[in-house]
Formats: C-alpha cells, sequence, structure tokens
C-alpha cells in the first residue's frame, strides 16, 4: 500500500525503463509510466472482483453515476458544490455493496455521505438503493481509499471517515495488504476535524489488535470517550451476520481526533 505522501516507486519486476520521479502519477486514461492501473495498484488492500450489473442496476447507473459519481483522480472534491449545500461530512472506505451506507444515510439526512469502492457490481447496487429510496446525500468514488483521501479530500475537512470490515489479509506475508497500517491512521487524522471520528469494525480477532496496535501510533487519535457527532448505528449486514453465526464476534472502534 502507498504511504503516506510519497511518490509511487518502480515495482520489483518490470519494464527496463528508468523510474522518472517528475512523471506525472497517471495519465489521462488513468495508468502510471508503466502501465498499472489507478484503479487496482499493484499492491491494494481489497481484492479485485468481477460481476455483471444487472438490467436495474446498469439503469441505475446509467442515470445517475454522471451526477452522484466521480473516479479517483487527482482533483480535490468540492463537496459544497457537488452536494449542493455545506454540511457535515463522512467518507466510507469500502462501502462494498453500500447497505450499511444507504441506511445510514437515511438515519442521518443532516450529513453527507462519501461512498469509497472499486467494486464496480457493488457502486451499482448502491446506486440502485440511493434511486429506489430517493437518497439524496450520498455521493461515490471509485477508486482506492488511500489515494481517494490523498488526493481527493481536503485536509480538516472531515466529519467522520467508517471503514467497516476492511479485508484482514490474514496470511502473514499478505499484512502489507491491509488498509489500516499507521500510515493510514495517519492520513486519516489528517483529514479529519479537531472532534472528527473514525469508526471501524471488524470480525477478525487478530486484525482488531493490528488496527489497535496501528492507531496507537498516531497520538492525536484518541479513544471516544464522549458523544460522536456522527451516528455510529450500523445495520447488520448479510456478511456480518454469518460472522455472528460462525460465532466470529465483531469488534467496534472508534476514535476522536484530539486538538493535539
Amino acid at each position: 500500500m502507498a504511504g503516506v505522501d510519497t511518490p509511487a516507486t518502480p515495482p520489483q519486476t518490470g519494464p527496463e525503463e528508468p523510474f522518472d520521479p517528475h512523471a506525472p502519477r497517471y495519465d489521462a486514461h488513468g495508468r502510471d509510466q508503466y502501465g498499472r492501473s489507478r484503479l487496482h495498484p499493484r499492491v491494494t488492500s481489497f481484492r479485485t472482483r468481477r460481476g455483471t450489473l444487472t438490467p436495474a442496476q446498469q439503469r441505475s447507473w446509467d442515470e445517475l453515476w454522471d451526477r452522484v459519481g466521480k473516479d479517483a483522480a487527482d482533483e480535490m472534491i468540492d463537496p459544497a458544490s457537488w452536494f449542493g449545500r455545506t454540511a457535515p461530512l463522512v467518507v466510507e472506505i469500502g462501502a462494498g455493496t453500500g447497505t450499511s451506507t444507504a441506511a445510514m444515510a437515511l438515519a442521518e439526512p443532516e450529513i453527507d455521505v462519501i461512498a469509497v469502492e472499486v467494486y464496480h457490481p457493488g457502486l451499482a447496487q448502491l446506486l440502485h438503493a440511493i434511486n429506489r429510496e430517493q437518497i439524496p446525500n450520498i455521493r461515490l468514488v471509485r477508486g482506492d481509499g488511500v489515494d481517494v483521501l490523498e488526493n481527493m479530500i481536503a485536509p480538516a475537512s472531515l466529519t467522520g471517515v467508517r471503514v467497516f470490515f476492511p479485508d484482514p489479509w490474514p496470511k502473514v506475508r499478505h499484512h502489507k495488504r491491509r488498509l489500516l497500517q499507521p500510515e493510514t491512521f495517519a492520513l486519516i487524522a489528517s483529514r479529519l476535524r479537531v472532534g472528527g471520528v473514525l469508526h471501524v469494525a471488524t470480525d477478525h480477532a487478530e486484525y482488531a489488535e493490528w488496527i489497535a496496535e496501528a492507531a496507537a501510533e498516531v497520538p492525536i487519535l484518541r479513544t471516544l470517550d464522549g458523544v460522536s457527532p456522527i451516528g455510529l448505528d450500523r445495520p447488520e449486514t448479510k456478511f456480518e451476520g454469518k460472522a455472528k453465526a460462525a460465532d466470529r464476534p465483531v469488534a467496534e472502534m472508534i476514535w476522536r481526533k484530539a486538538e493535539r
């Protein structure tokens, strides 16, 4: 996973052309100087999934994507312009099919939500829910969460960040792919306003310990001990239901950004 504010580095294997640190990170087609996709970088915190859209999902995509969706880009989002209002802003990283995203946005109409996901059918399913339920306060970005936070979200602009059930990558050799590294916590903290919260949920016990240790390396993030500025009640998804049926308890971790 890319670190915070560090330039891309050449892959261990690949073309023999020398790495040019001054070259644009990505071209107009979303590829770097080695031909790697911005959407699917060499080391990712997510597993690549593919699927086809249902006719209803395709209709929702065709009707809504240009208005409420964006691809990851080197361009800061202007929330007031995109949502048509000024409101507290939450980013959800890895929104999946958007079950929690839609329910929580409906429950909090006063909060604007940007859902980040790479899975095309998942985004389409969330678009379908937005269309069906007429949810006005969700926008979508197709891309990697770290990339989006680094290049599209302004510092100190978020009231909340949500990361629900990130891939645990349980094998030790894959731990570098885990989303929630110390560098990611530092990046999230930089995007939160003072008093903003980070809400994480996982059903993987060892990853929960890893997450707690990584967060401890960013002392400006403190365990929430008061009222949260955003809702913390999540609907139970099918995935979470399966975890509970398998006797895997869910760990909920919530931090608040301190002044210093």
